[in-house]
C-alpha cells in the first residue's frame, strides 16, 4: 500500500508554510481529515493498520482516540479490530473521558491518533486511561511524522518523542519532513508568513 500516494490523491499532503501545534514550521503538513473523509479510503487504511497489530498478536479490549484529530481514525481502527471505540477530549484545556464511557480496571486500551508527531496528546489521552484504571497497550496512528519509533521501521527514535520505549507504536507510513523553530525558519526569511492549519487552527 502506498500511503504517501493515498495522500497526494486526497490533497492531503500540502505544501506551504506552516504553524504546527508545536509552534514550529514546517513546508509540508498532513491533513489526515481529507483522506479520512472518504468511508472506503478510511476502511483500507484501518484494515491495513488492524492486520499489522493482529499479526504482533497484541490483545485489546477498547481503542481510544484523542478528538478531535484522531477520532475518524479511531472508530475505524475499532471496526476492524472489532472492538469499543471511546474518544478522549479537552475540558479547559485538559484531556478527559466524558459522554458516559468509562474505563474498567485492568481494560487493555490501545490509543489511536490519525498522525503521531512528537505523541503529546496520545499520551495525555494514555494518562487520562491509566487515572481510571486502564492499561494502555500500543499506539496506533494512520502516519508517523518519524519522530517516535513505529513497529516495522528503520527511524529512529528522536530526543523529542514522548511515545514510552516499552509500548509499541503502529503506523502505516513514516512521514519525515524539515521542522523549524520560528526563529531559524528559511521560509520566514524569504518573507512567507506562516498559517496555521488541523484541528487547532481552522
Amino acid at each position: 500500500m502506498d500511503v504517501k500516494q493515498i495522500y497526494i490523491d486526497a490533497d492531503a499532503l500540502l505544501e506551504g508554510h506552516f504553524k504546527l501545534s508545536s509552534g514550529n514550521h514546517s513546508q509540508f503538513y498532513l491533513q489526515s481529515a481529507k483522506v479520512l473523509e472518504n468511508p472506503k479510503t478510511a476502511k483500507i487504511l484501518a484494515q491495513a493498520l488492524a492486520s499489522e497489530i493482529k499479526a504482533s498478536g497484541l490483545e485489546i479490549d477498547t481503542v481510544c482516540a484523542p478528538a478531535l484529530g484522531g477520532l475518524i481514525a479511531g472508530f475505524a481502527l475499532a471496526s476492524a479490530l472489532d472492538v469499543r471505540s471511546i474518544f478522549a477530549e479537552r475540558v479547559n484545556g485538559e484531556m478527559s473521558i466524558r459522554r458516559g464511557f468509562e474505563v474498567t480496571k485492568g481494560e487493555r486500551v490501545l490509543i489511536c491518533e490519525d498522525i503521531i508527531t512528537t505523541g503529546g496528546s496520545a499520551m495525555e489521552a494514555a494518562r487520562v486511561i491509566e487515572s481510571l484504571g486502564g492499561k494502555i497497550v500500543g499506539i496506533a496512528a494512520l502516519a508517523n511524522r518519524g519522530f517516535c519509533k513505529r513497529e516495522n521501521s528503520n527511524i529512529e527514535t528522536k530526543p523529542n518523542c514522548k511515545l514510552p520505549q516499552d509500548i509499541p507504536f503502529f503506523a502505516l507510513e513514516d512521514f519525515t519532513f524539515d521542522i523549524y523553530t520560528p526563529d531559524s525558519c528559511p521560509l520566514c526569511k524569504d518573507g512567507s508568513q506562516a498559517i496555521k492549519p488541523g484541528s487547532r487552527g481552522n
